[in-house]
């Protein structure tokens, strides 16, 4: 087989530190495990090769043998001891690195089940490299679930109860009162199984908030836009505007203006996992003007006109 570069199977420079090493492999390992790929055959190939380059590079004597040799790592015990031989009988010259092929203590066992690992590294470590490996694999965590789950703005305005169906798992959880559209929240452990019998995996929910209302939201504060007709601006009145959860009663000031603000504290949306406690709602007034005037309503108007120039 072809010389792997082990520090591009785990995405590194020859600078790595051990600590960089690890982190690597469990990213990697975890991303291209069979478990999680099962019908990918490119990610078991991955895998194989992920687990040859962390054999080798978390171990720092294999390590500086391979930095040393290259891809002829695999022969440094025979090429060095070759040179011990050489000093001693006063040899000038070495043979080639495949002179050693045949030699003693350079067998392997050749019990690998398939020739994804490569050559060297049988050669090296024996078919055995694989089953004492086996039982130093770490525990990964198992894969994150994604979803999404899109609500009614008035649906969560009160916390709700939801029953979610996942992999084919039945999820019960309650949606607090005032999440955000666009917010994501962890429901830990119900992702996917842990790998070698690590911790599952956790649920990311995102929620996609619809405004089924006619108040505009932002956090807590609630806005909306309430009409009042001309008479009740000009000499005051009461109007009933909408609120969540029922009505209110508004006193309006004679001579209101369109575009007058007024603040219903507590009257917003609910605070995120803050029981009890409300944003504002800010209502602002637009004097609706009236049409289609009879003569009589026009020629009062010219009167009142007259008395106020």
């Amino acid at each position: 087989m072809d010389f792997i570069d082990y520090y591009k199977v785990l995405e590194l420079d020859r600078l790595a530190t051990q600590a960089d090493i690890k982190k690597a492999y469990r990213k990697l390992a975890r991303k291209y495990h069979p478990d999680l790929n099962p019908d990918s055959k490119e990610a078991q190939v991955r895998f194989q090769q992920i687990n040859e380059a962390h054999e080798v590079l978390s171990d720092p004597e294999k390590r500086k043998k391979y930095d040393e040799y290259g891809k002829d790592w695999e022969h440094a015990n025979q090429f060095e001891e070759a040179k011990r031989q050489q000093q001693n009988s006063g040899a000038t010259g070495f043979g080639s690195f495949g002179d050693f092929g045949g030699g003693e203590g350079y067998a392997y066992s050749g019990n690998f089940e398939d020739d994804t690992f490569s050559d060297f590294f049988e050669q090296m470590f024996g078919g055995g490299a694989r089953s004492r490996g086996a039982g130093r694999r770490p525990q990964f965590k198992g894969q994150d679930f994604n979803a999404e789950l899109q609500l009614n703005l008035s649906d969560i305005y009160t916390s709700q109860k939801h029953t979610l169906t996942i992999n084919g798992k039945n999820i019960r959880l309650t949606i607090p009162a005032g999440v955000e559209n666009g917010q994501t929240i962890k429901i830990s452990g119900h992702g996917a199984p842990g790998i070698q019998g690590g911790p599952n995996g956790d649920l990311f929910l995102t929620f996609n908030i619809i405004n089924n209302t006619k108040f505009r939201r932002e956090k807590a504060n609630l806005y909306s836009t309430e009409e009042i007709d001309l008479y009740t601006a000009l000499l005051g009145g009461e109007v009933t505007v909408n609120v969540f959860g029922g009505k209110v009663k508004l006193k309006i000031k004679p001579g209101t203006q369109t575009g007058t603000k007024v603040k219903l504290k507590g009257k917003g949306f609910p605070k995120y996992k803050k029981e009890g406690q409300y944003g504002d709602l800010f209502i602002t007034y637009n004097v609706k003007i009236p049409a289609n005037l009879t003569e009589k309503e026009k020629e009062l108007f010219r009167q009142l006109q007259k008395l106020r120039s």
